[in-house]
Order: C-alpha cells, then structure tokens, then sequence
C-alpha cells in the first residue's frame, strides 16, 4: 500500500480533491486506536449520506492516515466519509476489533448531524479483512446491538471490497491464534447470512490472489438464499490492491470502483446522483 499512501497523502493535500474539508483524530473511545478522521464536502447538500471505510490488514496492521485518498474520493461525491482505526492483534484478538468498529458507528451516528450528514443514511464500507468488518456488524446483530443498534434498520447498506466472508479452514496459524477459541464457524459472514441484513454491494477483482472472488459470490447467494438483497460483482483483471488504488483519480480507468460505490448509496438512498468535484 505504499503507492496508495502516497498518492493519499496528496490527496489530502487537496490536489485531488480540493473541495474537500478533514477533521482529524476525533476519539471515539479510550486508546490511540480509537480515533478516527471525517472528510467532508465542503459544500454539501443538506442531509448527506455518510459512509465509515474500515480498512484491511489482516487484523494485525493499518492505520487510517494511509487512507486519505479514500475519503477524500467519496466526500468529493458528496458522501460524508468517517475513516476509524481499530485496535488489532497482537493487542486484541476476535471479536474486539469489530466492537471497536461496532463503537465507531455508533460515534458516527451520534455525530453524523454535526458532521452535515443524515444519521439514517449510514454506510459501512470496507477492503479486505475492513470489508469482513463491515459484513460481519452488517450480518451479526451482536456487535451493533451491544451499541443499542440494529444492523437491519440503523444501515442503509454495506459495500465490501475483496472481503474474505468464508475462509475456513484457517491455514495460518497467526488467523488461528486471532479467531480462537470463538467457534470457527460462528467467525465467518456467511454464518450469519440473513433476509433482515441491510442491503449488500459485493466487489471483488478476478485477478485476486490474496482473498479469492468466491467468498464475494458465496455471500450474496447465501444472502438471497435467505431472502436478503446482495450484489456481487468482479472487476476483470484487477487484484487485491488495485480494487482499493482504483478510487485514485489516475486510475479510476481500471475499473468503475468509486461508481459503483456511488450509485448503490444513490439507489439505496434515493438522491439524485452526486456530482464529481474532483
């Protein structure tokens, strides 16, 4: 992610997104992990979306300032766009990183009329193991609930990028020490595949060799399987990392990523497509 956080970093410099404000390092809870940034429009439409971005690291790195691009792009669409750290391992192990993401949506939702945003049009997004985040608050009523939420009516939708939903077997013996002792099968998305789920925008690129296209597709089955609404879609000849870089201005010709994202929080919201200040 080197070349994302470079070019992030100059889109937080405003090259890429000049009409964009950010407000830094907002605590959300105890610790230096539980902080977060809020990238906004700097004209934005009354009650705007709002979207939280968990970012991927295998749990064990990540750190939100290498994400600036990211919410730099969405608030330059008109999405009021919160970016949290989140504690990871070895400090904490399953399930504490997602009640820390659970905690920043509530964060989120109590602020988001401060921030310009429309607390009732919350987003998660997420890549990589960010996007088993966002799925698993969006699937597993447990974590949003601890927070007096409720993933099937406090969410308009959930967007994962490359997410992994349904890894089992664990292989590697630093995810075993993460998932356990919880019962595996209860750490995976697509255990708790539901009809009540909040709606679901699967991406995914076919060229991905870190987390494999299938988990995307397995997902949304499962989750029209039961009712639900979920979309999964890949991207020909994009990998792990490019489905994320291709949110970058010189490389949105790769694929339609930030479109994608756009349109589906435009349907699920039903506004009027949001214009590109950027």
């Amino acid at each position: 992610m080197r070349l994302a956080s470079r070019l992030g970093a100059a889109a937080y410099r405003g090259l890429f997104a000049p009409g964009v404000t950010v407000t830094r390092d907002i605590s959300f809870g105890p610790g230096e992990r539980r902080r977060l940034d809020v990238y906004r429009p700097r004209r934005p439409l009354a009650g705007a979306p709002v979207a939280l971005f968990f970012y991927g690291g295998t749990w064990q790195e990540g750190d939100r300032g290498f994400y600036h691009f990211v919410g730099a792009s969405l608030a330059s669409r008109g999405i009021v766009t919160v970016t949290p750290d989140y504690r990871l391992y070895p400090e904490v192990c399953f399930p504490d990183f997602l009640r820390d993401c659970a905690a920043a949506v509530r964060f989120t939702r109590d602020n988001a009329a401060a921030w310009g945003g429309d607390p009732t049009r919350l987003f998660l997004i997420g890549q990589s193991a960010g996007a088993y985040n966002a799925a698993m608050l969006g699937l597993d009523r447990r974590w949003l609930g601890a927070e007096g939420l409720d993933p099937g009516t406090d969410l308009a939708g959930v967007i994962g990028l490359a997410g992994p939903y349904d890894f089992l077997p664990l292989r590697d013996e630093t995810l075993r020490t993460i998932f356990g002792p919880e019962p595996l099968a209860q750490t995976q998305p697509i255990a708790h595949a539901g009809g009540e789920s909040p709606p679901m925008l699967l991406l995914v690129g076919d060229k991905d060799r870190a987390v494999r296209p299938g988990n995307s597709f397995r997902l949304a089955k499962a989750i029209r399987a039961a009712g639900g609404a979920a979309e999964a879609k890949a991207y020909p000849g994009v990998g792990h990392v490019g489905i994320l870089t291709a949110l970058l201005p010189p490389l949105r010709h790769r694929a339609p990523v930030l479109e994608d994202i756009v349109g589906f929080i435009d349907q699920r919201t039903s506004a009027e497509p949001s214009r590109v200040a950027a």
